[in-house]
């Protein structure tokens, strides 16, 4: 098993529901340790670079719109295994088909407000790492 980093959005619907502490709640109890964490408002430039992968889709400007509409918690989370730990932590996509206890089951209002987003392979963990974050920041 391997110590691995990765990146983890808590999005504006849990934020703006004063959710952060109970998402981190599950997230350490699911094995993670959060190593760098930041409470910024997305510029739209950057939600447009990193969702850039789905600039072609018809979602995008919606995706683009919801994710600068209110703050959001950035986050680097570090474990053994991390990004697939983190995606189990978080659940599927749509909550009515997230296991028990997991983030969108517990917090998501929908398929598109589902209150949290982690990265789906090591390499891209470290691209959106890169994106908010310098190797200073992160308290390993």
């Amino acid at each position: 098993m391997a110590v691995q980093r990765t990146f983890s959005i808590i999005k504006p619907d849990a934020t703006e529901r004063n959710l952060t502490g109970a998402i981190n709640k599950v997230i350490e109890d699911g094995g993670l340790r959060i190593v760098a964490q930041r409470r910024i408002h997305m510029s739209r430039a950057q939600a447009e670079r990193f969702y850039g992968v789905h600039s072609e889709r018809p979602f995008f400007g919606e995706l683009v719109e919801f994710m600068t509409s209110a703050p959001v918690v950035v986050q680097v989370l570090e474990g053994e295994n991390a990004v697939s730990r983190y995606r189990d932590v978080m659940g599927a996509t749509n909550p009515e088909e997230a296991a028990d206890g997991t983030i969108r089951k517990l917090f998501a209002k929908s398929i598109g407000e589902n209150s949290a987003h982690g990265s789906d392979s090591e390499e891209n963990a470290a691209l959106e790492i890169s994106q908010f974050f310098s190797e200073a920041d992160i308290v390993g």
